[in-house]
């Protein structure tokens, strides 16, 4: 009979840890052993509890994930992890990178996109048990992307595809701004269809919006990229 993989949750907000403890108890394989808010309130933990997996935020009140994953290697714990952050620095994903983390998602999380890289660490975590040598299958298997782009494209929620997305993403390489309209004439579609896909990065933390009141008329929403 196989063991369930022990998760330790490290969110700052609670509410948001409470919400990802709800959906993972809905997983099979998976039992959440803890739940922390703080670097120190985590370091605590990880010496009593030692679970398999994080999922781990890297902003926290008193120090950030990084140095958590910073700890775990260099006291040598086998805990994989995955980081669930708003960090979209190049640099914290490269450090994260550099630690050995399973997956990289950024807030607010899309839960298809967390099934899915818990699905495939639960996988993988299956495979490795049963195997007692490698190939370079096997091996190409395991450090693959974490997911195809056919699965990507089953993240999309309805009404958006990867292809017109990607078009509406380079037009905001720059700091242009663009209303509905716009932005619509540019990729020649619609602008309701620009303005849901426009929406839908504000969604992700991609875009913003502001109202140009112009010189006449109503009001338009004009968007423009995040800037971090």
């Amino acid at each position: 009979m196989n063991m369930a993989t022990r998760v330790m949750i490290i969110e700052d907000d609670i509410a948001i840890a409470e919400l990802h403890h709800k959906y993972l108890s809905q997983l099979s394989g998976l039992d959440v052993v803890g739940i922390a808010t703080t670097r120190m309130e985590a370091e605590l933990q990880l010496e009593v509890l030692k679970p398999d997996l994080l999922l781990m935020d890297v902003y926290l009140p008193d120090g950030t994930g990084l140095e958590i994953l910073n700890t775990l290697r260099s006291n040598k714990q086998t805990c994989d992890v995955i980081l669930i952050t708003a960090a979209r620095d190049v640099e914290t994903l490269q450090q994260a990178m550099r630690g050995g983390v399973v997956d990289y998602l950024l807030k607010p999380v899309m839960f298809p996109r967390l099934e899915a890289a818990l699905q495939k660490y639960l996988s993988q975590r299956k495979q490795l048990d049963v195997t007692e040598s490698l190939d370079q299958h096997l091996v190409d298997k395991m450090l693959q992307s974490s997911l195809s782009t056919d699965n990507v494209s089953q993240r999309l929620p309805k009404g958006i595809d990867g292809v017109t997305l990607d078009k509406i993403r380079t037009l905001f390489s720059g700091e242009d701004m663009f209303t509905a309209d716009e932005a619509g004439e540019k990729i020649g579609a619609s602008r309701t269809t620009a303005r849901r896909y426009l929406e839908y990065l504000i969604s992700t933390g991609e875009l913003e919006a502001d109202l140009n009141y112009g010189s006449v008329g109503r009001p338009e929403r004009c968007y423009r990229k995040v800037m971090r």
